[in-house]
């Protein structure tokens, strides 16, 4: 048996915050158990029904849950997997933390880079009348093209070190009124930010923006409880957009090669189509405010001309 080591961090104790809000969230009828008639003080699954289920011991499991065990086997994780009914994502997700748990890692690594290469800002400069960006791993926006601020409605009222898209959803005002399925937004703004932050809970960037929106946002503070790491990512998104009016497009994100914590977002409509007219009208109207706040990394000195 390995030998146990001290916690060193948050890091270690997210394997065992996961599996207790999974738990927690689990029904007795979900999983088949029969449940008496006295009034159950626990929401969820009790520790012991869940070890019962997964074919390991409460001591065991508490010890997982309280981070004091932190080299699970695949074997026991895909137990705990299927009995608490997560989907592949989740489970996923529920072997990257038991792997992060097992590192001895003291100290994060580094935040991943905020500079955007210039090629990029050559692309996202082709795509117009398209709206696109670069976000970072917690949703800054890094580079833009015109229509790729405007979208977001008001966003460009912030300073360009403000802009993140998770700040926008939850604290700017406009957000509710621009998207007619906020909630659903969120939902899978959140899942998206708890699980990278569950990767590296640690890292700065991460935890001073959720520490922002849990104090600011009882909205992302519920949702930041439920502990979900999927979430529902629709291919079109609506806009009821102030200056172009209601617009219907096609999103699409990818992560960048070569360039670790950062995504490329774009949308798009089908040519001759009203959508389309609207989009090209944002692109027009759309401010030529400074599109590239992020030319190098807070670490480097400045560079003089």
């Amino acid at each position: 048996m390995a030998p146990e080591r001290t916690s060193t961090g948050s890091g270690d104790m997210e394997l065992g915050r996961f599996l207790r809000a999974r738990r927690t969230r689990t029904s007795p009828h979900q999983v088949g158990l029969t449940v008496g008639t006295g009034v159950r003080r626990t929401p969820g699954l009790r520790r012991e029904e869940l070890a019962t289920l997964s074919g390991i011991s409460i001591d065991y499991y508490v010890r997982l849950e309280r981070g004091k065990e932190t080299r699970p086997s695949p074997s026991v994780l895909d137990a705990l997997a299927r009995a608490l009914r997560l989907d592949d994502q989740e489970h996923h997700h529920l072997r990257e933390l038991a792997a992060r748990a097992a590192r001895y890692a003291p100290e994060p690594p580094p935040a991943p880079s905020r500079t955007v290469r210039p090629h990029l800002r050559l692309l996202l400069e082709s795509m117009r009348p398209n709206p696109a960006y670069v976000v970072s791993r917690s949703m800054d926006l890094l580079a833009w093209n015109p229509g790729g601020l405007a979208l977001y409605a008001g966003l460009d009222d912030w300073p360009a070190k403000q802009r993140n898209l998770a700040r926008y959803l939850f604290l700017h005002p406009a957000a509710r009124d621009l998207f007619p399925e906020w909630n659903n937004q969120v939902r899978a703004c959140v899942a998206r930010l708890r699980a990278t932050a569950g990767t590296a809970p640690d890292a700065p960037d991460l935890t001073n923006l959720v520490g922002e929106l849990l104090l600011k946002s009882p909205d992302f503070a519920k949702l930041w409880e439920r502990y979900d790491v999927t979430g529902r990512k629709p291919a079109h998104k609506t806009f009821h957009h102030p200056h172009v009016g209601t617009i219907t497009l096609t999103a699409q994100s990818m992560e960048l090669e070569g360039t670790p914590g950062q995504r490329f977002g774009v949308y798009t409509a089908e040519p001759g189509t009203p959508d389309h007219d609207a989009m090209l009208l944002l692109d027009m109207t759309a401010p030529r405010s400074a599109p590239h706040p992020a030319e190098q990394d807070p670490e480097q000195p400045p560079r003089h001309p």
